[in-house]
């Protein structure tokens, strides 16, 4: 059995005595944690933890790793729930035209966007996307990513589509990360149905749904609802064919502009609804009376120079906000969860409390993983990160150039 146990500790972080499943919107504030402290891990699992001052005897153990951890905090790694990780190419000469004055909608309606990195995904071998999107892997978690949920998309073609999702497959065989697969096939109308939504449509239900559930592709099923992408009727669809086989939903919702998405999530029970950047007082209502995550993504913002989610309004509300990276090669092209908690303070003007809660608990909620990661409590899967000496966990988003990372651990192991 392999043994570790880290003392020391100047503030442990995230503390959890009675695990819960989310942080609700007014107790986002307040984030427990413990000073002088010590944590013990048993295998890939934490096993005890507690101050200095009544350490029991645990340094009897043979064959015990020790990680003095004087001047440094340990947190529980971040839990990204909405990534597109596997991809072909990255888009910089779209990220120019932006700045040259198009928008986001105007590069995706000359070819761009979306359709531009599934043509480019078409081409490309399912080796050389794993390798790909396993250095993507590698780099989100020595920046403190121990759960990732991973979303298809860039395919849109039964081909393409099932090729990624069996790509992420074997990245769950691969990388130590905890990952989920959504399957988002509707994602955008590929230009061979330009002129057959229904058909693509059609294909998704009756070509890639029974196959994604006879070999075990995904658990989620997620779709655009947006304008000029898929209607809140198209997407009821989708989600309910995706529910007979055994997916659960997910949705892209209110990113450009509100047109009923998020109704049809709560509707169908959907796990989270992600993006939010536009959202009006019945939105917020309807999620007031739902177990669905509304899931914000402050760096799609920064990047596109769009508005930021209203996380402020969304906590008010008592609701359980996440935070998410969105790692995309069009409107995201990080997974750097320290900058996007950063963002949500500086941006959405959460507190460090709040947007901590945000990318770890409620992270791991929104992939029905809370009970097993998100926070530091025994029997929860060893995934951590130990910082440099900082001053406290105020430093991370206050600091927001620099990695202040310096050991991650992951299923017990340091990486």
């Amino acid at each position: 059995m392999k043994k570790l146990l880290i003392k020391n500790i100047k503030e442990l972080v995230q503390v959890e005595y009675s695990p819960k499943s989310r942080v609700l919107g007014h107790d986002m504030k307040n984030l427990p944690t413990l000073k002088n402290a010590w944590l013990a891990v048993e295998d890939d699992t934490i096993i005890d933890f507690g101050s200095m001052d009544e350490m029991p005897g645990i340094t009897d153990w043979n064959d015990l790793e020790v990680i003095d951890a004087e001047g440094k905090l340990v947190f529980p790694s971040w839990c990204d729930s909405h990534t597109h990780i596997v991809f072909a190419g990255t888009r910089e000469t779209e990220f120019v035209d932006r700045i040259n004055g198009l928008s986001y909608e105007e590069i995706a309606s000359r070819g761009g966007g979306i359709l531009n990195s599934a043509e480019k995904l078409a081409n490309t071998s399912e080796d050389d996307l794993v390798d790909s999107a396993m250095n993507r892997l590698n780099e989100i978690m020595h920046l403190g990513t121990g759960a990732v949920e991973i979303k298809s998309g860039y395919g849109l073609s039964v081909e393409a589509e099932l090729k990624i999702l069996r790509v992420i497959k074997r990245l769950k065989q691969l990388s130590p990360l905890t990952i989920k697969a959504n399957f988002l096939g509707a994602h955008a109308i590929p230009k061979l149905f330009k002129e057959n939504r229904a058909g693509y449509i059609d294909q998704i239900i009756n070509d890639m749904l029974p196959v994604i559930e006879k070999e075990g592709l995904a658990e989620y099923i997620d779709t655009f609802c947006e304008t000029n992408y898929f209607t809140p009727e198209e997407t009821d669809r989708i989600l309910t064919a995706g529910f007979k086989h055994g997916l659960k939903p997910k949705i892209h919702v209110n990113q450009f502009t509100a047109i009923g998405g998020i109704q049809i999530g709560v509707k169908h029970n959907a796990i989270s609804v992600d993006h939010l950047e536009v959202v009006r007082e019945e939105d917020i209502e309807i999620l007031k009376n739902s177990t669905t995550i509304p899931t914000l993504l402050p760096s799609c913002s920064f990047f596109l120079s769009i508005p930021f989610g209203p996380a402020k309004d969304l906590m008010a509300a008592n609701l359980p906000v996440a935070l998410a990276s969105d790692y995309n090669p069009g409107s995201t092209p990080s997974g750097n969860m320290n900058f996007v908690v950063s963002l949500a303070c500086v941006k959405m003007k959460m507190t460090p409390e709040q947007a901590i809660n945000a990318a770890t608990i409620n992270g791991a909620a929104a992939m029905e993983l809370s009970s097993t990661h998100g926070s530091i409590a025994i029997g929860k899967k060893a995934n951590l990160f130990i910082t440099k000496p900082i001053s406290g966990y105020s430093y991370i988003p206050y600091s927001f150039g620099a990695n202040h990372i310096e050991t991650i651990i992951i299923n017990g192991s340091i990486q």
